[in-house]
């Protein structure tokens, strides 16, 4: 198994089918952003309770990829694709230690027009999409 950044660097794509995201890597969830057409006059939203039973995200593991359900939308690439917004994860590699800065990462997650594939890109800076 490869982690996300060996992952996205190779361009791996993921499946998007309505409110679920299929990532084909596995990683450990700080946290979730989405947000529609970000900039200063409107923020995103930030799912950190990724407990179960949360009633806002579930997420299941496979034995190399990473299920994510947003329940509050109903079709992902609809309302974010076409640069209608982001979606944002905020991740560490499976095993490595959270508390090291150089180990969180942002992953933004790229809508496809019309498409179920996703794609991903490693950025450093939330807030200068």
């Amino acid at each position: 198994m490869t982690g996300f950044i060996d992952a996205i660097d190779k361009g791996a794509q993921g499946l998007v089918f309505g409110n679920s995201m299929f990532l084909p890597f596995r990683l450990d969830l700080l946290s979730i952003w989405a947000g529609k057409e970000m900039s200063f006059l409107s923020s995103p939203e930030v799912i950190v309770d990724l407990c179960e039973g949360n009633g806002e995200v579930a997420v299941r593991e496979g034995a190399s990829w990473t299920n994510i359900v947003l329940r509050r939308y109903r079709d992902l690439a609809r309302e974010f694709g076409n640069g209608k917004g982001h979606v944002l994860l905020y991740a560490v590699e499976k095993a490595n230690d959270l508390f090291v800065q150089e180990h969180r990462h942002y992953i933004r997650i790229v809508f496809s027009a019309h498409e179920k594939e996703i794609s991903f890109e490693l950025i450093d800076d939330p807030f200068q999409l």
